[in-house]
């Protein structure tokens, strides 16, 4: 006797699960209670959803449906009140999310909880310590783009996650932090593991699920590539999307190339071009992201060559001083040298922030996810 296939319902979208429910036999308002018990209630099993009567779950039961939210593994709380999750798919492959809440009380306060593995959800009372959060959600299991700074390219790629995969995480999380967006206030970036524009399909398919099913507005979102230039054009057009970041990393093609090989694809002038032309909303900015590696592209000279480059693009600069990991070559420059690089871009014109790294501690930060089963070692 053969086993019955699931078919995991995360990552079907509203007109998706009513044509399940009418070619069931059941009435199109079916696929409403259904669309918002996946995405609005977050209920993980399809017995708890007390919406269906009881007949018709036993019946999706009996075909091997199944939610299929992704399953927390492992759960790493940073002194700063981050939180790295491993997740699980259905297949055993693992990605990695991060909570950073932020404002009052959003960071942790004694610190007595650093790099410890916890698998409770937060109190509610503990929840309500955070003005807004952030999550940072993976598109890939692993990565193809091989910047030479970041953990996660030590994987390699192994494959795209689907639509469903890519939402669930957003599901997971929120269900683990006890919060209900839109009441809560929550952004979303997709700059976890993989490239999002390698897997441009799935990773918009998300976006709608999030946008109409969770409720987060793609005003509250952010997507970083790497420089897909022709996906960058593609994304333009789309009626519904996030705001762009482009991972810059080096104001010419000689340094780039070396530490982005993907420039010798799409160089910086091919990409400018793109930037240039993106067709950006009333008072929205494209963020272009630059990794400060010391001694390699911190220097005050590709500072002022770095302004030169983006001038004239309606665009801000957010400087991440280097997250060190095992396996890495580069080192973090020192605070006066971020400083100094800043300024100089600032003196120029060129709105510059620097990013305050996050979860550093736990291997949560900006460039350092490779789905560890463990928080101190990659």
């Amino acid at each position: 006797m053969s086993e019955t296939k699931e078919t995991a319902l995360v990552g079907l979208n509203l007109q998706q699960l009513t044509e399940m429910m009418v070619e069931a036999g059941e009435p199109a308002y079916r696929g409403r209670q259904l669309f918002e018990a996946i995405y609005q209630g977050r209920t993980g099993r399809i017995d708890d959803i007390s919406t269906l009567p009881r007949e018709l779950r036993k019946k999706m039961l009996e075909d091997g449906a199944v939610v299929g939210f992704p399953r927390v593994r492992n759960k790493f709380v940073s002194t700063d009140g981050t939180v790295r999750y491993l997740l699980a798919m259905a297949d055993g492959q693992t990605v990695e999310a991060v909570w950073m809440p932020e404002g009052d009380g959003g960071e942790a306060g004694d610190g007595s909880e650093a790099g410890s593995l916890t698998n409770d959800a937060p109190t509610k009372e503990a929840s309500r310590k955070w003005d807004r959060a952030t999550i940072c959600i993976s598109s890939q299991v692993g990565c193809a783009v091989d910047c030479q700074f970041c953990l996660t390219a030590l994987l390699g790629v192994k494959r795209n996650l689907s639509a469903g995969e890519i939402a669930g995480q957003v599901c997971t999380v929120l269900e683990n932090q006890d919060v209900r967006p839109p009441q809560d206030r929550v952004n979303l970036v997709f700059m976890g593991m993989g490239e999002p524009f390698l897997n441009y399909e799935n990773f918009m398919q998300s976006v709608h699920l999030l946008v109409d099913g969770v409720g987060i507005p793609e005003s509250r979102m952010t997507v970083s590539t790497a420089g897909i230039v022709p996906r960058i054009a593609d994304f333009g057009n789309e009626p519904v999307r996030p705001k762009l970041a482009i991972s810059l990393n080096a104001p010419n093609d000689e340094l780039r190339s070396r530490i982005m090989p993907l420039n010798r694809k799409w160089n910086l002038e091919m990409l400018l071009a793109a930037a240039r032309e993106f067709p950006l909303r009333p008072r929205e900015r494209l963020t272009f992201e630059y990794v400060l590696l010391d001694g390699i592209n911190d220097a005050a000279e590709q500072a002022r060559e770095l302004a030169e480059l983006v001038r004239g693009i309606r665009a801000k600069v957010n400087l991440i001083a280097l997250n060190p990991g095992p396996g890495i070559s580069f080192g973090t420059p020192s605070a006066d040298r971020v400083l100094k690089f800043q300024s100089i871009l600032v003196g120029q014109g060129i709105p510059t922030f620097i990013r305050r790294p996050r979860g550093r501690d736990i291997f949560a930060a900006c460039g350092q996810l490779k789905a560890t089963a463990d928080s101190g070692s990659a």
